[in-house]
């Protein structure tokens, strides 16, 4: 019964995109709260996992950058500690088509027009729903040129990636700009 209890301050935040518990757009969102945490998204590479080709690549490019494609030795790809969150890009949806535009043209340079034979997909990391996706240093000059990672992956393992992370946003109430740092850990 001794220390100082320690409580973290809570957010209060509403905003239309949110969903809400049935997975309905919710217009009447009154708001709620969340506390100030970062909220971390975990993706599994064990065998049989339906995300596993995502999550190699995204271990990849935390643990071996200069082995991912867009070539680049001195990659610092963010996302997997607290002082270099991912920030989720909803609003912007321009921004989050250039970031698609830009993962898919490194895709096709990298291994030609045919990367999607047999149903692959080009996944790009940080997610193309972030302010750090592929396209960043086209609209932050302080961002690094192709500090991001591409990789062919199977459609299917794609899906399962980004329904996990579309989940991940609407259980944390993961809100559009900087205030909803995010990092992604993989098991």
């Amino acid at each position: 019964m001794t220390g100082k209890p320690f409580i973290f301050a809570p957010r209060w935040d509403a905003a239309s995109y949110l969903r809400n518990s049935t997975g309905a757009g919710n217009p009447a969102n009154k708001g709620g709260a969340a506390f100030s945490m970062i909220a971390t998204l975990e993706y599994s590479s064990k065998a049989g996992a339906p995300e596993k080709a995502v999550a190699d690549h995204i271990k990849q490019a935390f643990t071996n950058p200069k082995a991912t494609k867009p070539l680049n030795a001195l990659r610092n790809v963010p996302g997997d500690n607290v002082n270099e969150p991912l920030h989720r890009l909803y609003l912007d949806q321009k921004r989050r088509d250039r970031n698609r535009a830009v993962a898919v043209r490194e895709c096709t340079v990298a291994w030609g027009a045919s990367y999607t034979a047999r149903g692959k997909e080009c996944d790009e990391f940080p997610f193309a729903t972030t302010y750090e996706g592929s396209a960043a240093s086209e609209f932050d000059v302080h961002v690094d040129k192709e500090d991001f990672s591409v990789l062919p992956v199977p459609g299917a393992q794609n899906g399962a990636a980004g329904n996990l992370l579309s989940g991940f946003y609407t259980a944390n109430r993961i809100i559009d700009g900087p205030d909803d740092g995010f990092i992604v850990k993989i098991n």
